[in-house]
């Protein structure tokens, strides 16, 4: 199977076949809110599940969330007993678990489909940057040369018995899949327990079905300048929807320095403030909308025209914007 393969693959295309279909002898006035949170990824996570059952939906809202945080045990930087963190400390995890392989597979299958634009080995730039934030400033020009020296994702190997990198002081991040991933995983885990209606916010947002009354979700995608406002509405068709910004982690004021990294430059790039990415998948879209920051307004749209189920709104530090055909905008 080529690269192009194993990253549609990777996207999911059949989840775009979800039903929205009530289940036989089910209304809608049958199906009830039912709700659960919890912390992981770093962030608040927000499951609802519409059901007329409130004992089976607990079940499955607990064990959605349950993935969430497994998938934040073994993948998050900040927690010394991660198996992420054993891969950046040692230089190579022995026995990786199926999750991580799963993520990091994939992650290389779209660094070869985005040319490296999307590369989990920039950890190093984020430290540099990090590191010179605590100073009160930037990294020096030998400082990002240092670091940019460290990231290449074609020298880290990816196999069942061991994760490595081939070079000391290279490390990995995976902030820029992680979170859709635990989304999928969590979107699962309802899925086995039944429940046909579901909003799962992981940090990124994945939907199952209809709201109460058969009504789509419909999900707001932040403008990138004013936190209060909107830049669309999109009325949810079964894919998932993540969004990468500038604003998120800023090293300078004007935002021309953020916690995307360009590989090539080892800089934050210079054209998008926000890429908001529908796709058959939560991992998916999280990657994507990554990668179509360092791409640009120009390489996104035709990558993103190349692979189905793919819709994006790129928003550029100007101002102006750019969508994809299919992205299912609503009126303001």
């Amino acid at each position: 199977m080529n690269r192009r393969n194993l990253i549609l693959a990777s996207l999911g295309v059949c989840a775009l076949a979800a039903t929205f279909r009530f289940g036989a002898g089910t209304t809608a006035q049958d199906l009830k809110p039912h709700r659960l949170s919890g912390r992981a990824l770093g962030t608040t996570v927000s499951l609802l599940a519409l059901h007329r059952d409130a004992e089976q939906a607990q079940i499955a809202l607990a064990e959605a969330l349950a993935e969430v945080q497994a998938v934040d045990a073994l993948m998050s930087l900040y927690r010394d007993d991660s198996q992420l963190v054993a891969l950046n400390r040692t230089a190579v995890l022995t026995g990786p678990d199926a999750r991580v392989l799963e993520v990091l597979r994939y992650a290389q299958d779209l660094s070869a489909l985005t040319k490296g634009a999307f590369d989990v080995t920039v950890q190093p730039l984020w430290m540099a940057f990090a590191q010179a934030r605590e100073r009160g400033g930037l990294p020096t020009a030998q400082a990002l040369r240092e670091a940019r020296a460290l990231v290449d994702w074609r020298r880290l190997t990816v196999s069942p018995d061991a994760v490595r990198l081939g070079q000391p002081g290279m490390a990995v991040t995976l902030n820029g899949v992680a979170q859709g991933y635990a989304a999928d995983r969590a979107l699962a885990a309802l899925r086995r327990h039944g429940i046909g209606h579901a909003l799962i916010d992981a940090g990124e947002f994945e939907t199952l079905g209809r709201k109460q009354h058969g009504e789509p979700w419909v999900l707001g995608v932040r403008h990138p300048r004013d936190g209060g406002a909107l830049a669309a509405r999109l009325a949810m068709d079964g894919r998932a929807l993540a969004t990468s910004g500038d604003y998120e982690v800023t090293f300078a004021p004007d935002f021309s320095q953020h916690h995307i990294f360009d590989p090539v430059t080892g800089g934050s790039p210079t054209a998008l403030a926000s890429a908001s990415v529908l796709a058959p998948s939560a991992m998916a879209a999280d990657g994507l909308s990554t990668a179509f920051m360092v791409l640009g307004a120009e390489r996104s749209l035709a990558l993103a025209a190349t692979l189905p189920g793919v819709d994006a709104l790129l928003i550029g530090k100007d101002g102006q914007r750019w969508r994809t055909p299919g992205l299912p905008v609503l009126a303001a």
